[in-house]
């Protein structure tokens, strides 16, 4: 059982990797940015694509596609009622999106009439990591109340991010939070990472990260025209 186990994870990571590839590539081709958030739950990642999203809608066309466990539309619908267009995935109790449900998702999409396509994965720090999606950038998003151990306990989904988002940054000085010793484990990951310190609550840090990211669409844009 153990032996035929490693095989098994290879072979669906593998055909995982291949649709991720051929979701990269009709992106590129359409010249739309995507981004894959993940987070534990409760972090704040819809809050932050919310935030995003008013800092941006008005230069940039976009659309977010969004996972959950349960059958329910909840974040999805308040995307929409933002005027912004939301796919739901519905994993059926699996604890990360994976390529097929996101090229799903895309057929969905009007991709000759976007910019950007923001992907919020499930709530999880362990299984997202491993399951390629065919976007531009990964991102994190931490919280100050998850506390400042999480780059030690969950490495591997760090090691692959191109930004770390540190929520909740107003809570600070009320929570026993180091962020010394946070951002060293970060780097120690994962140096090159750009790292934005955020409050989704009083907006602090929404934007700057708003103008980072609007860079990389154009920087993208540009390079495939």
């Amino acid at each position: 059982m153990t032996a035929r186990r490693v095989p098994i994870v290879e072979k669906i990571l593998n055909a995982n990797d291949q649709i991720a590839k051929e979701n990269e590539e009709l992106l590129n081709r359409a010249r739309v940015y995507s981004l894959n958030i993940m987070a534990s739950p409760g972090a704040g990642k819809t809050s932050l694509i919310l935030q995003t999203i008013q800092q941006i809608s008005s230069q940039l066309k976009l659309a977010v596609i969004k996972g959950d466990t349960a059958p329910v539309t909840i974040d999805a619908d308040k995307v929409s009622e933002c005027g912004i267009l939301a796919v739901q995935i519905n994993t059926g109790g699996e604890c990360h999106l994976d390529a097929p449900m996101v090229k799903n998702a895309l057929e969905q999409l009007p991709l000759n009439k976007l910019d950007l396509i923001i992907i919020e994965n499930v709530g999880n720090l362990i299984c997202p990591a491993a399951f390629k999606l065919g976007t531009n950038i990964n991102i994190v998003v931490a919280s100050i109340p998850e506390g400042d151990d999480k780059p030690y306990k969950y490495p591997n989904i760090y090691r692959g991010i191109d930004a770390l988002i540190l929520n909740k940054i107003d809570l600070l000085p009320y929570i026993d939070f180091n962020l010394n010793y946070f951002r060293k484990g970060i780097q120690a990951l994962n140096p090159h990472s750009q790292f934005f310190n955020i409050s989704c609550k009083t907006g602090e840090g929404i934007e700057t990260w708003s103008l980072w990211l609007m860079k990389q669409v154009h920087n993208f844009k540009n390079k495939n025209e």
